[in-house]
């Protein structure tokens, strides 16, 4: 099925591997239970969002024709047949791991309950909590009687009712209710017995309360079941010039929750007449992916699960304080004396932080300049930038506003800021700027010196504490050159251009980090070629781009060793008899997200290391503004080295990506290695010699 006639895999087909393994790490008996439970939550989340995306992309492509094939081996049909097929034995595996937790919580006293298991006690209790704490935020629709059916929205859990009378077959309403998680927690705890635990979720509170809800229309008998819709969630910018930007981002993000329907979920006991009734008012076809399944659906809400009702609590340790800022009074003395590179989450972030609200506070700051993609709900980077304004300095942000469903977030921060007096950056037209750069610039004395960071994750103070990333804090006046014409480029991205192609010391895209890249492969190749060692070793989210694939190929087949850490998509098929080195391609998938991009050339002997924003994707190296640098310090090359040595000797939670992307667990003989925790012993070691 995976094993195209081309030389690579099918970019959503090894998308969908890579959900497996999360649903791996939700079925293993070795993870604790709140994670599992987790781990579902996330898979969940992770195929609305594939579905809201790749699916609603492969769907435009379908009704444009052969034209908007673009980057695929297959018709868009076929590659679609695929999903479907692989999405069905995901959701049987789905079903069949949620069974074996939800038994395992009974062992743990844990019960989730529906709304036919309580007892008076819980009764009563729910219906008192209807009252106080849900029905405000309950409007029932009723569906049949409505001429234009209403746009549901998407993501939302929806039950579907059936009201009907015992002295007539033929006598039904149907209606819809909105379960309002927004507000209201999915999860409520009910009156328990010492030692026990009762959960019920939102929609069964509502499900017990609606024959209350409807006991004005002299109905008898009711069913509801959940349904939810998923829906297309690109939108297009409207190209009126005389429209400001934010305005066609906010109307943009208006016709998302009007996009088509993509997938269908309902609960296989819904009634059969209003399941057929929803789908034709839907406009849905029976090529559309329409899919039953069980009483629950919208799992993302299960990574909040209650951990409370645990008795074993979380064993994460805490982050490291990097030892070059230990016993300091600041970080910024630190980061112009030299090259500093934290590791998250085994370093803490505060260091992030601390530089900005030192730079905030210094009376001979002059100016900030950072990039923001993904900021958090209350961010401490955005207040420390605020006062840094407040303080007179000169603060400018370049801000996403089309980072993917976080649109909404940014253009609030885009207000805020910008009321303090902050100049916000909106970026290049058609163009996501996804580089994780700072500039400071401070006057000392006679001098002006400057200092930063790249990194390859946001700025994000809660990832920080789960994703897996890089980030070089640094002085070097090369690279603060660099970052500072980045900035006059997205000052003026129209006329600007010749400040991209100054850079010298980091690689740029969309302008030349594909061909420096090239370069370097290219470069392993010849000394291959020449009899000499040679060597590349790649740590990604994602491997897609054909172009560089190729390139891996032909280093592959000259005699190049290549070891790849790959966590989502590889479409490099790694299996190869005209590899002289066979491919070393895993898959770390754990409690933390890898999310770091990481470069490693052999070079003869003189490595080449760089950290990187960007993964080997088009989107990436073409239709973005992402940076690499290279890092210069040897004991920091070294040192993430040695990182990505732990991860490539992973028998724990390193998966081999092969080419049938079986997802089989890398079985090293001899001492257990699970990375993360071994990457956490050698940054304490290191930090506490």
């Amino acid at each position: 099925m995976t094993k195209e006639k081309g030389k690579t895999i099918v970019r959503d087909i090894s998308w969908l591997a890579f959900n497996a393994r999360v649903l791996q790490e939700a079925a293993d008996p070795t993870v604790p239970l709140k994670e599992r439970i987790k781990f579902l939550g996330i898979f969940s989340n992770n195929l609305d969002e594939f579905f809201r995306i790749r699916v609603a992309a492969l769907k435009r492509m379908q009704e444009l024709g052969k034209k908007a094939r673009m980057h695929l081996e297959q018709e868009p049909q076929k590659i679609l047949d695929q999903i479907h097929l692989t999405v069905l034995e995901q959701r049987s595996e789905f079903d069949r791991i949620w069974k074996t937790i939800f038994n395992e919580l009974k062992r743990q006293k844990i019960f989730l309950v529906t709304e036919k298991q309580l007892n008076r006690e819980q009764q009563k209790f729910v219906r008192t909590f209807y009252d106080e704490e849900v029905s405000s935020s309950i409007i029932p629709l009723m569906i049949e009687s409505i001429e234009n059916f209403p746009s549901l929205r998407e993501k939302a859990i929806l039950l579907a009712v059936v009201l009907s009378k015992s002295d007539s077959a033929y006598k039904k309403k149907y209606a819809l209710i909105e379960v309002p998680t927004r507000v209201v927690p999915r999860f409520v705890r009910l009156p328990s017995k010492p030692g026990e635990h009762h959960l019920i979720l939102l929609e069964d509170v509502i499900r017990f309360c609606v024959p209350h809800i409807f006991s004005f229309l002299g109905y008898d008998q009711y069913s509801a079941h959940i349904i939810k819709v998923t829906r297309d969630a690109e939108f297009d910018l409207d190209t009126d010039m005389s429209i400001p930007y934010t305005q066609k981002i906010k109307k943009g993000l208006k016709t998302r929750k009007k996009g088509k329907p993509v997938r269908f979920l309902y609960d296989k006991e819904i009634d059969a007449g209003l399941l057929e009734y929803l789908i034709r008012r839907l406009h849905l076809k029976s090529k559309d992916a329409i899919i039953p399944g069980g009483r629950i659906h919208n799992f993302r809400h299960f990574m909040d699960f209650p951990e409370s009702v645990f008795a074993q609590k979380s064993l994460r340790k805490k982050p490291i304080i990097h030892p070059a800022f230990k016993n300091v009074n600041r970080v910024t003395d630190t980061i112009i004396q030299g090259d500093v590179m934290l590791h998250f989450p085994y370093h803490s972030f505060n260091a992030v932080i601390d530089l900005l609200r030192e730079a905030a506070m210094d009376p001979q700051v002059l100016e900030i300049k950072i990039t923001a993609y993904r900021l958090a709900s209350n961010s401490k980077i955005a207040n420390a930038l605020i006062n840094a304004q407040r303080n007179g300095k000169k603060v400018t942000v370049m801000l996403e506003l089309r980072a993917r469903f976080d649109e909404e977030a940014n253009l609030e921060w885009k207000e805020r800021l910008e009321d303090e007096g902050v100049l916000v950056l909106l970026g290049v037209p058609n163009m996501k700027v996804h580089a994780k750069l700072c500039v400071i610039k401070k006057r000392q004395g006679n001098k002006t010196i400057q200092y930063g960071f790249v990194s390859t994750g946001n700025l994000n103070e809660k990832t920080a504490t789960l994703y897996g990333d890089h980030c070089l804090l640094t002085s070097d006046r090369g690279i603060m050159a660099d970052i500072n014409r980045i900035f006059n480029y997205l000052l003026q991205p129209k006329t600007g251009l010749h400040f991209l192609k100054a850079c010298q010391n980091l690689l740029i895209s969309p302008l030349f980090m594909r061909k420096q890249i090239t370069t370097l492969i290219d470069h392993e190749i010849k000394n291959a070629k020449n009899g000499k060692r040679a060597g590349i070793l790649l740590k990604l989210n994602s491997l897609s781009d054909e172009a560089l694939i190729n390139k891996l190929y032909e280093a592959a087949e000259s005699g190049v060793e290549i070891r790849m850490v790959i966590r989502g998509i590889c479409c490099m098929l790694t299996e190869n008899k005209r590899f002289k080195i066979a491919v070393q391609a895993i898959s770390i998938v754990d409690e933390y997200l890898e999310h770091a991009r990481v470069m490693i050339f052999h070079n003869g002997g003189q490595q080449k290391v760089l950290i990187s924003s960007a993964d080997l994707m088009v989107r990436n190296l073409d239709h973005r503004v992402e940076a690499a640098v290279y890092i210069k310090d040897p004991a920091i090359c070294n040192e993430l080295k040695d990182i990505l040595l732990i991860q490539l000797k992973d028998n724990v939670k390193a998966r081999w990506l092969d080419n049938e992307l079986s997802n089989t667990y890398v079985k090293i003989p001899g001492k257990k290695v699970r990375s993360q925790i071994e990457t956490y012993n050698y940054l304490f070691n290191r930090a506490h010699k």
